[in-house]
């Protein structure tokens, strides 16, 4: 691809709202207050846009995680908010959802400057998908109940049994940095909605707007030490998090390998856990499509958010007879998604999140080649004075061994594979630990139903890719995850379900 020398990535100045966040001082939410930590030890605050330390946020220490565990073990244990009214606390968390929609523009910006996503994206995607999240999940709070039961190998009429619904208690929940906001609430929504407390961790490269989250928090009304939001590192204050007495269950959205550790420290104490981990997703593109449609959605498949998405659309898999015009095709479509600065109003793609990801991402690139992939576009990074560009990559002439085929890479890089026949490619798509997002595009209904029920993946998109919605669960099979987020699921996996035996 040739590299855009022209665009200008620097960039833009911050307004007058977000250079006021970004003075404040270093602090945890917890209590419905903010406090200063134990000590001081902080963490930088990087805009990816330009490579520059824009702030610091706190370095949570063991005794601030034991703080915030306390806070929502005292706030669930007397039921401020479990014993209230269900319409209350729909309520609380509405007032919350608007209150994310009046702060749009602010909380747009320090997302992006935070992450390296375009504001107009985060704009578009991650502040609207936050505020529905909060919204359905409210309306869960007064609607997930149990139920009459009538006994097996009783008469009836000799016992009388029953079945309730009540909150797990306290939650750790840590969220990953490719879309901070959106995965805040997420977490939060549904164990708010069960009648939850918890502690929120966000990744230690984007705490921007989970703090800017816990003001809206406090002026929506919660009880304090409902929601204590800190900020840290994964190693030390996530592990003591997953690891405290006082937490009965921990949400983490991640890495496959973290996510692995979090799940062998929370059996210690069998703490319930959800996990949704990563991806290797297969996009198989049949030969009855019409390519010139198809191929801009493949691309966005791949290149939305920098590639930096559990879903994202990495593995191509065309029909031998279109495979070139679907490569073509894909590669028409890169000067759209050409890396700009986060606050670019031009952007459609940003920078990767950080130095880290950027050097992952071009180590992968070039591992590729050298196993004998060949780039069909981009394949280097875009020239900038600074920040973590990296131009949207194809690589064709790969094969299955090949760790580009076989590993989650995380980053506007996306490997294309010839395939023959239907048994041919579900095996293919099939042939990897992973199992979140599947994408199938065809004409043909019955192709896509087959294709569907044979392809082993949490969610299946035909004729369109990373389609998410509130309402429908979210999960993945094999290694990429437990358990499922979103819709009814979703708010159930914060609650136990105890029964009850009555002798008549």
């Amino acid at each position: 691809m040739n590299d855009m020398t022209t665009i200008d990535r620097t960039q833009r100045a911050y307004s007058a709202a977000a250079q006021a966040f970004l003075a404040r001082k270093p602090a945890l939410f917890i209590n419905n207050e903010w406090v200063s930590s134990s000590h001081d030890q902080t963490i930088p605050v990087e805009d990816p846009s330009s490579g520059k330390i824009i702030g610091h946020a706190v370095d949570a220490s063991d005794k601030d995680v034991d703080r915030a565990v306390a806070a929502a073990r005292a706030a669930f244990d007397d039921g401020r908010w479990s014993g209230l009214p269900p319409m209350v606390r729909e309520r609380t968390m509405i007032r919350l959802a608007d209150l994310i929609e009046a702060n749009a523009d602010e909380l747009a910006e320090l997302e992006a400057i935070d992450n390296g996503k375009p504001k107009t994206m985060a704009g578009a995607v991650d502040v609207p998908g936050a505020a529905s999240h909060i919204r359905f999940m409210a309306g869960w709070a007064s609607k997930v109940n149990g139920e009459v039961v009538s006994p097996y190998t009783m008469p009836g009429g000799t016992v009388f049994g029953y079945t309730t619904k009540e909150p797990v208690g306290v939650c750790a929940q840590i969220v990953p940095w490719n879309f901070p906001l959106l995965m805040a609430c997420l977490k939060i929504a549904p164990a708010l909605a069960a009648g939850c407390t918890t502690v929120l961790k966000p990744a230690e490269q984007t705490s921007l707007t989970a703090l800017r989250l816990a003001d809206l928090i406090a002026e929506a009304g919660f009880p304090a030490g409902v929601v204590n939001i800190i900020t840290g590192n994964g190693h030390t204050a996530g592990d003591r998090m997953v690891k405290h007495p006082d937490v009965d269950k921990v949400a983490f959205t991640g890495s496959t390998e973290i996510g692995k550790l979090i799940n062998k420290n929370a059996t210690d104490s069998l703490k319930r856990v959800t996990l949704e981990l990563g991806g290797k997703s297969p996009v198989v593109i049949m030969p009855d499509v019409d390519v010139a449609a198809v191929a801009p959605g493949a691309a966005g498949a791949i290149f939305f958010n920098s590639g930096q998405v559990c879903v994202a659309g990495s593995r191509i898999y065309a029909h031998r007879s279109i495979f070139d015009e679907v490569i073509e095709g894909i590669a028409a479509t890169t000067p759209f998604w050409a890396p700009r600065a986060s606050l670019d109003p031009e952007a459609h793609m940003g920078p990767l999140v950080s130095k880290e990801q950027f050097d992952r991402v071009m180590g992968y690139i070039e591992a590729g080649k050298r196993d004998g992939a060949s780039v069909a576009v981009g394949g280097d990074a875009a020239a900038s004075d600074g920040g973590y560009y990296v131009n949207p990559t194809v690589l064709v002439d790969v094969n299955p061994q090949m760790s580009v085929v076989r590993e989650e890479i995380f980053g506007p890089v996306v490997v294309a594979q010839r395939f023959d026949d239907i048994d041919e490619v579900a095996k293919a798509a099939n042939d990897t630990c992973f199992g979140l997002g599947a994408g199938i595009w065809t004409k043909d209904v019955a192709t896509m139903h087959k294709l569907a029920s044979r392809i082993k993946s949490g969610t299946v998109w035909g004729n369109c890719h990373a389609v998410i919605d509130t309402a429908l669960p979210f999960g993945g099979f094999k290694e990429s995850g437990l358990g499922r987020e979103q819709g009814r699921q979703g708010i159930e996996a914060y609650m136990e379900t105890k029964t009850v035996i009555i002798q008549l």
